[in-house]
């Protein structure tokens, strides 16, 4: 027998006309690793895939005597990320104490940030479909991770759990936004722009297999129109963008059929089941007072004046969405192509260094999607391992402006390139592959395939002008493919009269 806010699975994919009647209100909070070599209040290390329990001292611990001392690195990355989410840095903030117990957390508590965090009032513009959309970021504040429990993978799992404090202090943002997203594609857009913008910062890998990057959503419906909340369900464990939009998705037939059904959302912890696709009741939903925040007697406030922040903002890159309005701008390229080669600052990164070699950005920007992709893919490298340079390919593309080689002779060239990782240059004059534009050279070779071909010059010259293809094809097998093709196909129209 089910509880008045349950429902059964079948009901929880509501037709089209009942989803349209409600509005899906959904807020995101962020968990981020931070790229930091040791953790935020000790010198334990922070690498992933060390032995369990061996990354960790009294600090981490939580052994009694033990005192923090908060890592440099740590903010001064969280006050990056915070900028690159155009956040307002306050000059005071202060850590508290989040009392709560679990296994695999030994203090008994989480050094977090309660009422005064490092950050607030920031926002990331996003694309669906073309429209933007401003979802706003209410805060970003620090914390340190707990460990890690280990429920499956043991002879005796059925039984015991295992606890791995190896993370146990590990350096963490949390980001929260404010519920402006109405969809699952809108939240899968937002984690989409948050994890390009923190990866071009280099505060984090986002790798969310590692747990780097960890995202829980707050979820609630209400009919259209209205403007008061409905009640929400956080929804955890969604180690993947696409869990995220299957769980969201899940999420909100579930509310929008209990409502429809007669029933109650309740507010409560949900856990997503990726096996059946669905969420599930886990608890219900803590407020703040039950976590029993007081300031942390051990930590110092944070003060961060004009002059620090000045410092972190001065080495900050160049963003993602400023990258690609400048790409189109400065460079001519389409919005679509821009999009493609911002995607990772390494992409960008080349991209530019070989626009600036070849003379010729979109001719680049169609090499480095094209070729050198398919190539970099075939051999399941990142483009930071391309063999070939970012200048020698600005090389290979302003030789095919020139006139050089031709774009057929280039795709042979590259090749080679891509196997020895030797210049554009070097490979052209060591095999004769420049390309024959001289027009006493050309004529010759016209002349020959002329005089070879007579019975196509006269079905040329009776108007089968068809043939003039198969006659310059003649040219270029006769050339070895090093013949201009405009040029030797000018040269015989004006041959053949």
């Amino acid at each position: 027998m089910r509880h008045n806010d349950e429902v059964s699975s079948a009901a929880l994919t509501p037709p089209p006309e009942l989803l349209a009647r409600y509005e899906p209100v959904i807020g995101l909070e962020v968990h981020v690793q931070l790229a930091t070599n040791t953790k935020i209040f000790c010198a334990c290390p922070t690498g992933f895939g060390a032995p369990p329990n061996t990354n960790v001292c009294p600090v981490c611990l939580g052994l009694p005597g033990a005192l923090p001392v908060l890592n440099r690195a740590a903010v001064e990355m969280a006050m990056q990320a915070a900028l690159a989410l155009n956040c307002q840095i306050g000059p005071f903030s202060r850590f508290a104490r989040k009392n709560y117990f679990y296994p695999d957390l030994p203090k008994g508590y989480q050094i977090s940030q309660y009422d005064q965090p490092l950050a607030e009032h920031g926002h990331v513009d996003i694309s669906i479909e073309g429209l933007k959309k401003r979802i706003g970021v209410t805060r970003v504040h620090l914390e340190d991770d707990a460990g890690k429990s280990l429920h499956e993978g043991f002879r005796d799992s059925d039984r015991h759990t295992y606890v791995d404090l190896n993370r146990s202090g590990t350096p963490l943002i949390e980001i929260v936004t404010d519920p402006d997203m109405r969809s699952s594609d809108e939240a899968y857009a937002f984690l989409t722009e948050l994890k390009q913008v923190l990866q071009y910062i280099e505060v984090s890998s986002c790798d969310m297999e590692k747990g780097h990057l960890r995202c829980d959503a707050n979820v609630s419906v209400r009919p259209r129109g209205q403007k008061e909340l409905g009640t929400k369900a956080e929804v955890k464990n969604l180690n993947s963008f696409h869990f995220l939009k299957l769980a969201l998705d899940y999420e909100i037939g579930r509310q929008i059929a209990l409502i429809e059904s007669g029933g109650r959302v309740a507010q409560e912890t949900r856990l997503y089941d990726a096996d059946t696709g669905e969420t599930v009741g886990m608890r219900s939903k803590e407020h703040a007072h039950d976590y029993r925040y007081f300031p942390e007697p051990d930590l110092l406030p944070l003060r961060i004046g004009d002059d620090w922040q000045a410092r972190v903002r001065a080495q900050m890159p160049e963003l993602p969405a400023s990258r690609r309005a400048r790409f189109v701008e400065s460079y001519g390229l389409r919005e679509y192509d821009a999009e493609v080669l911002t995607q990772t600052r390494d992409m960008s990164e080349y991209f530019e260094k070989a626009a600036d070699a070849s003379g010729d950005p979109r001719a680049a920007a169609h090499w480095v999607m094209g070729d050198l992709a398919a190539a970099l893919n075939a051999e399941s490298k990142e483009i930071a391992q391309s063999p070939v340079t970012a200048e020698r390919l600005g090389e290979l593309v302003a030789l095919i402006s020139k006139g050089e080689i031709s774009g057929k002779m280039a795709k042979e060239v590259f090749a080679k390139m891509f196997s020895s990782g030797e210049s554009a240059r070097t490979i052209v004059e060591r095999e004769g592959l420049r390309q024959i534009s001289d027009a006493g050279a050309l004529a010759a070779i016209v002349e020959q395939v002329l005089k070879a071909n007579p019975k196509q010059v006269e079905q040329y010259r009776a108007g089968k002008t068809q043939v003039l293809g198969f006659l310059v094809g003649q040219i270029m097998k006769a050339s070895r493919g090093q013949a201009n093709p405009a040029a030797a196909n000018q040269l015989l129209k004006d041959r053949l009269g």
